[in-house]
């Protein structure tokens, strides 16, 4: 195969619209995922069912993302995240027309799947697009678009609340949903699957050969320790974007938590832009330490604000946390595993984010319902030591390969 110079680069236009379409994708999903726990509690659920209400979408993408995953390396992944964008129109309007906990979880359930075929063929269609020497510092701005989209996606959501109402909110984010079909239709790359040894080199549509049912055709096993740690810091950060306002209210403080999520944005973008080399550099025990830290100076930030100021700084701390932790632990998750193999791969590294959101808005239900607030975050820190004894006890797994 004669290689063209502009296949070694690490930004050109297909990369380019995947990315935007990744923006879109997240941001269109977070957008409502920090109105999930007020709008139900609107509708009449309680502490718990809050949390059931906001944790529904990755429960059910937990189970599809597996499926999601063998299907990215053997299909187009413009098929699958087309049929991703129409399920995530469908439940937008859903939501808007909800009228009880009931039908929110049942929107939410179809939103999982929908969740589920997009981030997987996203990302794997963007590790395709990549050279492999570029895959750290690609994965690393991949998750800045998602990243950034976590933050702007929920301020712009709590504002947008404030002025307009629950309802008009989940409209917006219909109009991301179809912003980001008209991306994907404009990649030249469609995405069609890489054969075991390598690229198709026309680009055609390169069909594996069918292979019998084994564990390794949805799971990576390589990646699941990767997974597990990256739950660990999920957990804290979902619980606390489903969370925070209704924390904040019901300790009565005077803080404006909407500044939260674009602070963390802008810390993000500065922090991935400034490292994004080093994350083909340094190891991932380096990235794994600094996380701790700073996701343990978070949740304090969090537990002890009383102003704006210390608020903030829990943002920034976020990004050196979660922020940080979701490009290098991807990025590790694509070259353990192959290229060939980096829609399962991505798809395992995904669980860990499904169980992180899934728990985080459960366990965060439950603190909420039945503790003293002031308990709230603290209890989150809990978190860190068992993603150490996962990393600890299963080293050699994660350790980068070559």
């Amino acid at each position: 195969m004669v290689r063209n110079d502009s296949d070694d680069r690490l930004m050109n236009r297909d990369v380019a619209l995947v990315m935007a379409a990744t923006f879109c994708f997240m941001a269109s999903n977070m957008l409502v995922s920090p109105l999930m726990a007020g709008f139900s509690e609107s509708l009449g659920a309680g502490g718990a069912l809050m949390g059931v209400v906001a944790a529904m979408m990755n429960v059910v993408s937990l189970f599809c993302r597996p499926i999601a995953g063998n299907l990215a390396d053997r299909t187009s992944k413009r098929t699958l995240v087309g049929v991703g964008a129409a399920l995530y129109l469908v439940s937008s309007v859903w939501y808007a027309l909800a009228g009880s906990p009931a039908s929110l979880i049942a929107a939410r359930m179809v939103n999982g799947v929908g969740f589920a075929c997009c981030s997987v063929c996203l990302a794997t269609w963007m590790a395709m697009l990549l050279p492999i020497r570029h895959m750290g510092a690609g994965m690393g701005l991949y998750g800045t678009m998602n990243a950034l989209a976590m933050a702007i996606g929920p301020a712009v959501g709590i504002r947008a609340q404030q002025l307009i109402g629950y309802r008009c909110t989940f409209l917006i984010s219909t109009v991301l949903a179809a912003l980001m079909v008209i991306a994907v239709l404009f990649v030249r790359n469609g995405g069609h699957p890489i054969r075991q040894g390598g690229a198709d080199a026309a680009g055609t549509d390169a069909r594996p050969a069918a292979r019998r049912f084994t564990l390794r055709a949805i799971v990576e096993p390589r990646v699941v320790p990767l997974s597990l740690v990256f739950m660990c810091f999920s957990i804290p950060y979902f619980a606390n974007q489903s969370f925070l306002v209704e924390v904040a209210d019901a300790r009565g403080l005077d803080v404006d938590v909407s500044l939260f999520f674009p602070l963390y944005a802008a810390a993000l973008l500065v922090l991935r832009l400034a490292f994004r080399n080093l994350f083909d550099t340094k190891p991932f025990r380096l990235f794994f330490i600094v996380g701790t830290v700073a996701m343990v100076g978070m949740l304090l930030c969090l537990a002890l604000m009383r102003n704006d100021w210390v608020l903030l700084l829990g943002a920034v701390l976020t990004a050196f946390s979660y922020g940080m932790m979701s490009s290098v632990t991807q990025a590790e998750a694509v070259v353990i595993a192959g290229k060939e193999r980096s829609g399962i791969a991505n798809s395992t590294y995904y669980i860990g984010i499904d169980l992180g959101m899934s728990l985080g808005p459960m366990l965060g239900g439950l603190f909420y319902g039945s503790l003293p607030i002031a308990w709230f975050y603290p209890l989150f820190i809990i978190a860190m030591p068992v993603a150490w004894i996962i990393y600890l006890s299963t080293a050699r797994l994660v350790a980068r390969r070559g």
